[in-house]
């Protein structure tokens, strides 16, 4: 065999891996991801909600990791038919508690809403582990836990959230077991 056809092979065989064997062999553009079921403009009071529940400090907030996008993906993508319901009324109930649009709303009156929802929610949440059997089945969480639990997942598990907000090593070292801690250091990532 020869040197130059050798090296096609690895070529060949290294771009399939990485691209992916039909895009490769048929020179296709990789797929798209899926479309989520949230408008333009639920994505920005997903990303005003999520920016209200954690704002940019010294570190970067909700809105600088994209997380109103995501959490439209990941309630398209992984939510049951009924939590989805439940998500998009929590949103519109969101809008009409704040006397129109949540985006509209200043900041102290959207701190103080969700504060108020946050309230409602402990108390659904109280409420469901107190209750048993069927009585347990047929309560269900409060809207405001899944948007504020996937405002709070979506943000540390991106990117910015991830290196800028908590501590990260790619490729974490020994264990140590009895490290010294730091008031006010961030938490680790990894």
């Amino acid at each position: 065999m020869e040197r130059r056809d050798l090296l096609k092979m690895i070529a060949a065989a290294t771009g399939a891996a990485m691209i992916g064997v039909p895009a490769f062999v048929y020179g296709q553009e990789p797929v798209p991801a899926a479309n989520n079921a949230f408008s333009a403009a639920d994505v920005a009071t997903l990303d005003e909600i999520a920016e209200t529940i954690l704002p940019r400090t010294k570190t970067p907030g909700a809105k600088d990791a994209g997380v109103g996008l995501f959490m439209a993906q990941f309630a398209t993508d992984c939510y049951t038919a009924e939590n989805q319901a439940t998500f998009r009324a929590g949103l519109a109930d969101i809008d009409k508690r704040a006397g129109g649009r949540f985006v509209s709303l200043k900041p102290e009156a959207r701190t103080e809403l969700l504060r108020t929802l946050d309230a409602e929610a402990r108390k659904q949440a109280k409420a469901i582990a107190a209750a048993s059997g069927a009585d347990k089945e047929a309560l269900k969480p409060h809207y405001f836990t899944m948007i504020k639990q996937l405002a709070i997942f979506s943000f540390f598990t991106s990117e910015v959230g991830s290196t800028k907000v908590l501590r990260y090593v790619a490729v974490p070292g020994r264990y140590d077991g009895d490290m010294h801690y730091e008031p006010g250091t961030p938490g680790w990532a990894t």
